[in-house]
């Protein structure tokens, strides 16, 4: 039999561990979770063949694990567990996607049952013929290009969370593509003929930013000459895309936070509150859950935000799309500049397929625009590229000289973070070693939370089973 592993749910101790015992007497491997949120964050970084999530829990419903499940994996099956038993309650979990309810108190042949037949009627939806045709007939999805693993990836997540109403967070080092992210999930949801806007949380003072979010009636405060309608409802029925929404405040995360939970804004300096319908996307370059830690960003707020995340890959990981790009950019160049190029000198191509690119797709994006322009060949040569390598061409980041503060930055982030990695791996590998490859034991002898020590671990690409098994 396949290995068959189940995520409980339940903020009861109890309820948990009755439902451990029940299901591993019958052979199955059996996870437990205290939330929602990290029951979340753990199907992000596992697959599990079915979940039994309680409906009442404090912080995260069980009805809304269900429908962030319905998108993180929607062929999982979900028995939502309740002592609040209601018809309502049941139909409204079962128009959402679950496969079926049941009440406390329960038997343990009630549970059993009810997961073998989730599990008999469980279907592979990731892989449905509409995925495989959207991604195996074309070299891309929407502007972007690519058809690397990890670009599929992201294509996959996209068709996966359109149709939805789910917030979205996008991360991603700067120039990696996270608004044309956004804009393709409105453009594949139900949204599509609605508004999508766009606000760069970096762009506005804080004042400045609380008024084009939320609005102002005339005379809230010196210069507010007339009312003005906040982009919170200009989206109405819409998306809205927060860029860089860590640089936001602290005042105006609580506000946002209210807005998520109650669908309505307060104009400033208006008494009434209105109603909204948005579909809220949000995008950072920085790790929230760093920020949280430092007390500058909202765990409460982070989890809302939270609910889906798609992660963009830098250039520097997906160079088998290299070629791809570069053939798109040069064509869409040369035809807006009415130049014939016919591609690149081999020395040329060699130089950009040994860059690093800090500044990711954008930048590359530059480069062939610069060259098409510079290029007195039909061929673009290495020089046309003017990368600015300093000492022996090809040394990637330490080797490259930024343009502008924006790529000063992330160089140096990344400078500092190849520095580091090393250390980082013999530290949390030692620890394995020393605790027997158990994570959790590991992370307490560090003195790290599990889930940090986990995130540790994904960040740099350790798994413990191909440790164990090496």
């Amino acid at each position: 039999m396949e290995n068959i592993d189940v995520l409980v749910v339940d903020d009861e101790a109890v309820i948990r561990e009755g439902l451990r015992r029940i299901l591993e007497k019958e052979g199955f491997h059996v996870e437990t979770s205290a939330s929602g949120q990290i029951a979340l964050e753990r199907m992000q970084e596992e697959n599990f063949s079915l979940v039994i999530t309680d409906l009442k829990m404090p912080g995260m419903s069980g009805m809304e694990v269900l429908k962030a499940i319905k998108v993180l994996q929607p062929e999982v099956p979900v028995i939502i567990i309740t002592g609040f038993s209601t018809v309502d309650t049941a139909v409204e979990a079962m128009k959402n996607g679950a496969f079926d309810y049941i009440a406390k108190p329960f038997t343990p042949e009630q549970i059993t049952e009810k997961v073998r037949k989730a599990l008999d009627q469980r279907a592979v939806l990731i892989e449905n013929i509409f995925l495989k045709k959207e991604l195996g007939e074309h070299h891309g999805f929407d502007l972007f290009v690519g058809e690397s693993k990890e670009i599929q990836k992201v294509y996959r997540r996209i068709i996966q969370v359109a149709p939805t109403d789910s917030t979205v967070l996008i991360t991603g080092e700067s120039g990696t593509g996270k608004e044309l992210v956004a804009r393709a999930i409105h453009n594949h949801s139900n949204r599509r003929e609605n508004p999508f806007v766009a606000v760069d949380c970096t762009s506005l003072a804080e004042n400045l930013l609380e008024s084009e979010l939320f609005g102002h009636v005339k005379g809230s405060f010196t210069g507010a000459i007339q009312t003005k309608t906040g982009l919170f409802k200009v989206a109405d029925g819409g998306t809205l895309f927060l860029d860089e929404i860590s640089n936001i405040s602290l005042t105006t995360q609580a506000k946002l936070l209210r807005v998520l939970q109650e669908r309505e804004i307060t104009p400033i300096g208006g008494t009434q509150p209105v109603p909204i319908d948005i579909r809220l996307v949000a995008a950072t370059n920085k790790n929230l859950r760093t920020l949280v830690a430092q007390g500058t960003f909202r765990e409460d707020l982070f989890f809302r935000l939270n609910i889906i995340p798609i992660d963009l890959p830098p250039l520097r990981e997906r160079k088998g799309d290299l070629p791809l790009l570069i053939a798109f950019f040069l064509k869409k160049f040369s035809e807006e500049m009415g130049r014939e190029i016919r591609g690149l000198a081999p020395d040329a191509m060699a130089l950009l397929e040994d860059y690093t690119f800090p500044g990711n797709v954008r930048e590359l994006e530059n480069i062939i625009e610069r060259a098409v322009v510079l290029a007195e060949e039909d061929l673009i040569q290495k020089e046309d590229l003017e990368l600015r390598l300093s000492g022996s061409e090809g040394t990637g980041v330490a080797a490259y000289v930024p343009q502008n503060v924006e790529e000063l930055k992330e160089t140096k982030r990344q400078i500092r973070e190849r520095a580091v990695e090393p250390i980082e791996k013999a530290f949390v590998l030692q620890a394995l070693k020393r605790n027997n490859w158990n994570i959790t034991r590991a992370a307490e002898e560090t003195g790290m939370l599990r889930p940090n020590f986990q995130a540790l671990l994904k960040k740099l690409r350790i798994s413990v089973r191909s440790q164990m098994n090496s």
